[in-house]
């Protein structure tokens, strides 16, 4: 049994996406309701008319933005593949080689930090770009994850334990994003380059490694 993956978003282009990249990361800094219209459009280098061409008014752009982090993400989760596995040892192998992809580029790519500034908020408000990023992200490519992760272990997919293990594994690679300038000052790092994403996925890869261990077998 496969679980069918939603089909890729089409990223913005031209003014719009100019738009979409200066709210991201203002709406990321002030919040919603604090953002200005024409802050956003002297950002972009347009004029506020623009975003009611766009997108309707601030509120479908603030939408668009969580469509277009959407469509970022999936293409960074491409590795994940969209049949099932056929052997536990092929879902582990499938797991080690999403993480071993996904944690450089939430980690080491700089314009992933005014994305998930953005989520960040989203989530905190409960706001409307949440129940996107939800619905068209999280909630699919969650499950496609637990499936992965049932297989590898022979858990329930779908049972509590497993959602919630693979909520902590996303999470890991989460914390190295947004704890960024603590983890560099407690490791005596001047930035997160290529060779400290190195020794971090090494070591997220070590704990999903031990967690996987330790649930295999177990009833889900």
């Amino acid at each position: 049994m496969s679980e069918r993956l939603p089909d890729q978003i089409k990223p913005a282009e031209g003014t719009a996406r100019a738009l979409i990249e200066a709210a991201i990361e203002i709406f990321g800094n002030a919040g919603y309701a604090a953002a200005s219209t024409r802050e956003i459009a002297a950002k972009a280098g347009t004029n506020v008319a623009s975003i009611a061409y766009h997108f309707g008014g601030k509120e479908g752009l603030r939408l668009a933005c969580a469509r277009e982090f959407a469509a970022r993400m999936q293409s960074v989760v491409m590795a994940m593949p969209a049949e099932d596995p056929p052997t536990p040892e092929a879902a582990h192998i499938a797991i080690r080689a999403l993480v071993s992809h996904v944690a450089p580029q939430m980690i080491g790519n700089p314009q992933m930090r005014a994305m998930i500034s953005f989520v960040l908020r989203e989530v905190a408000e409960n706001g409307p770009g949440a129940q996107v990023i939800y619905d068209i992200l999280i909630h699919p490519m969650h499950r496609r994850f637990c499936r992965l992760w049932g297989i590898a272990t022979g858990q329930a997919p779908e049972s509590a334990a497993v959602r919630l293990t693979v909520f902590t594994a996303i999470g890991q690679i989460l914390y190295f994003r947004i704890g960024a300038p603590i983890v560099s000052r407690r490791m005596g790092w001047e930035a997160i380059g290529p060779e400290e994403v190195a020794q971090i996925t090494e070591v997220l890869l070590r704990n999903i490694e031990a967690v996987l261990a330790v649930t295999k077998g177990e009833e889900g």
